[in-house]
């Protein structure tokens, strides 16, 4: 087969783009004055402040008075808040504490003037004011709080401060939710990203089972999900060209709607293995796996934009008959969208049905940011795969690994292989929805290495995480 292989064009990288933009704003610029008399002085514009010399903390206001009432700690990442939402009791002082662990400069920024900078690995902290109405801060770094470093503090979980307050009008639009979060929700599951096992034997006799159920989507956010198997994405299956798999869907009694199933692997007719069964009833689903490559699955039941949108797909693996050479490590990878309903509620359809799609999160196995929480361990140097699909339901994905390049990819059946002649290689895969690909890389050096989609919209509405090459941290 030809090598080649069809990608994005490459945007400049995350980290690049944020230097950039933070040492342009900072550069020592001094005009070149115009001719003028021996006798008149000639003006010297001031220089502006380098990076080093901004100081930690900037008060427009007078300090607050009274007593404290309480710390919040605040994480800054690259690029975002963590936390991002606080719930206080009472109005009045606290001591807002910045710990940034990312890798460039960060800070918060208040409506009253106040700001907390602190250059990476550094921890700063000033005491602010919340007024009876709450507040919301943001990082005042051009281009930060446009790439989702917004926050809010809000007093007995009311929040009506204004968005024009915040920052005293620092760039553009925040990533704005219409749902609050919530601080009591409870903390998220993590989802196994470890790619699952090639399932012995030729025929496969598989459960999938519905469940409707609550699901902590990202950090303060429940949604009531539809899944199978009470996951999201459902379980993932992988077997090999020329088996028979058996789908037995199981809808139980207490569902409150109808479900179904349809898998991309296979060749049936619309209208008989993929049509709704009631709550109750169950469903035999056959097919022959015929074609390899990464496959989508998920309900089709009307209308089936909800019922994905809400949580209802998942992967389907297909290798070659031969199977797939042996790597050191493998991981799956489902690229998804979330459009919030209110807290406990269903994803909200009308947002979901948009024209220009504008999902409140997009995530990496259902949930914003698992994977930047809990990065992903690896060997340095040794070869892993990953197996990768874009489930949708509106947006593309281009899955990018900061650090490092794809030397093997398999995209909907073109592939790019590491022998290939010109030595060619891949920065990033692009998938539109219900595309799946499969990507084989190494990394080069002990480290933390960002899984991103280069839709760089998107990485701050949880499409983030990390590889981390060794013990995390380059030799020098």
């Amino acid at each position: 087969m030809r090598n080649q292989y069809l990608s994005r064009p490459y945007l400049i990288s995350s980290i690049a783009i944020f230097a950039l933009i933070l040492t342009s704003c900072y550069k020592d610029v001094r005009p070149t004055p115009t001719a003028a008399p021996t006798n008149t002085p000639i003006p010297v514009q001031p220089v502006a402040a380098k990076p080093t010399d901004i100081p930690a903390i900037v008060r427009v206001s007078a300090p607050p008075q009274g007593a404290v009432l309480g710390t919040l700690e605040i994480k800054g990442i690259d690029i975002g808040f963590s936390p991002n939402f606080f719930n206080v009791d009472k109005a009045g002082r606290y001591i807002i504490k910045l710990v940034n662990t990312g890798s460039i400069l960060h800070d918060i920024s208040f409506p009253d003037g106040t700001k907390i900078s602190a250059k990476a690995g550094e921890t700063q902290q000033a005491d602010v004011m919340i007024g009876p109405e709450g507040v919301k801060f943001i990082c005042s770094i051009p281009g930060h709080k446009e790439a989702g470093m917004v926050g809010t503090i809000s007093v007995g979980g009311k929040v009506t401060a204004k968005e024009e307050e915040a920052g005293g009008g620092h760039g553009g639009p925040a990533v704005a939710f219409d749902v609050l979060p919530n601080d009591k929700a409870p903390a998220y599951k993590l989802y196994d990203p470890v790619a699952p096992k090639l399932l012995t034997g030729t025929v496969h006799d598989i459960d999938l089972v519905v469940k409707e159920m609550p699901m902590t989507v990202a950090k303060g956010f429940v949604q009531s999900v539809w899944t199978f198997g009470g996951t999201v994405p459902g379980p993932m299956i992988r077997v090999k060209v020329g088996d028979t798999v058996r789908v037995h869907l199981k809808n139980p009694a207490d569902s409150k709607l109808p479900h179904s199933v349809d898998f991309h692997a296979s060749k049936v007719a619309w209208n008989d293995e993929m049509t709704s069964i009631n709550p109750g009833e169950e469903k035999l689903y056959e097919f022959k796996a015929e074609f390899a490559g990464v496959w989508m699955y998920h309900c089709g039941t009307a209308p089936a934009l909800h019922h994905i949108a809400n949580g209802m797909y998942g992967m389907i693996i297909v290798e070659p008959k031969e199977g797939l050479p042996p790597v050191d490590k493998e991981f799956a990878f489902v690229q998804s969208e979330w459009y919030l309903g209110p807290q406990g509620e269903l994803s909200s359809l009308t947002k979901a049905a948009a024209a220009a799609p504008a999902p409140d999160y997009v995530v990496f196995n259902g949930v914003a940011n698992q994977y930047l929480d809990n990065p992903i361990k690896i060997n340095t140097g040794k070869k892993v795969r990953v197996f990768l699909l874009d489930a949708g339901p509106s947006t593309d994905s281009s899955f990018h690994i900061v650090g490092t390049i794809f030397d093997t990819v398999i995209k909907e059946g073109v592939q790019l292989t590491a022998d290939n002649k010109g030595n060619y290689g891949s920065q990033a895969v692009d998938l539109s929805p219900a595309q799946g690909a499969i990507v084989e890389f190494s990394m080069a050096e002990d480290g933390l290495y960002p899984i991103v989609t280069h839709a760089f919209n998107f990485v701050g509405r949880g499409a983030l995480g990390l590889f981390q090459a060794g013990d995390g941290k380059p030799k020098k």
